[in-house]
């Protein structure tokens, strides 16, 4: 099997064109032609990652964040993107990104999100169509059972392993009806208010953002890493599915830059 025919089934699934205009999702190291010995999915690339992709001898790496975001003026080492490249050139390592594609692909990362949480009837929250495609930002959904905020907040915790939610001031009436967006979602605010949400939850948030919604919704903001960690398990269904033998693997290497240090 070829490299190119696992990227083909990961971009049949989330077209590259429904990527955000600023994004760069896709191929972004290596040779297609080659063939595949087995994929590692992770959320970032970092040098462990590539180290882990090498011993377990898998030569493509897909991850949601690109690891090469803006031009790279020189490869000389000296910062974390450079050295990956190296490495994985070294090592003849393909890397691809599935980003805004996967975020807006129906099916996607914020239909994995709803699927955590337990969401029923989920919606895209902002549909849009590129190239006679549905696809969009964020979805929206219902609880298959109303809870008072601490009882959401606290379910919300323990789905993500996130112990340092973020909220804003506590809803007094029930949740129910619940929009979301993973990674940096605070510009959807305003649609799941539209949409009638209860609560809106997402990666990350502007301070400033926080201002004004107090008994509108419920915000819960979870960690970007925490909201979009079980990306992975949408490249490991589509793979394992469309390209059938192939040794597919779950990254191990831990690349949240942010901790929680207790006391």
């Amino acid at each position: 099997m070829k490299i190119k025919e696992v990227i083909d089934a990961l971009e049949r699934f989330a077209p590259l064109p429904l990527q955000e205009d600023w994004d760069n999702a896709g191929l972004q190291i290596g040779l297609t032609a080659a063939e595949a010995s087995g994929a590692l999915l992770c959320l970032d690339v970092t040098e462990g990652v590539v180290d882990e992709a090498i011993a377990k001898g898998c030569n493509i790496v897909v991850a949601h964040h690109p690891l090469i975001f803006r031009p790279l003026r020189r490869i000389t080492g000296d910062d974390p993107v450079q050295r990956v490249v190296i490495k994985a050139v070294k090592h003849d390592i393909a890397i691809v990104a599935m980003h805004t594609n996967m975020d807006n692909a129906v099916g996607g990362v914020n239909y994995k999100i709803a699927e955590k949480i337990g969401l029923q009837d989920v919606e895209l929250l902002a549909p849009k169509t590129v190239g006679g495609t549905l696809c969009g930002s964020g979805v929206i959904g219902q609880l298959k059972e109303s809870m008072d905020a601490m009882a959401f907040i606290n379910h919300i915790s323990h789905v993500f392993d996130a112990p340092g939610i973020q909220c804003n001031q506590l809803l007094s009436r029930q949740i129910s009806r619940v929009a979301l967006c993973g990674g940096a979602g605070d510009f959807m605010l305003p649609d799941a208010v539209k949409a009638g949400a209860d609560a809106f939850l997402t990666g990350e948030m502007h301070y400033h953002q926080y201002f004004g919604y107090e008994q509108k919704l419920q915000i819960c903001v979870v960690g970007h890493y925490e909201s979009e960690q079980f990306t992975t398990e949408i490249f490991h269904d589509i793979i394992t599915s469309e390209c059938q033998g192939l040794n597919v693997v779950m990254a191990h290497t831990k690349t949240n830059p942010i901790t929680h240090p207790t006391l």
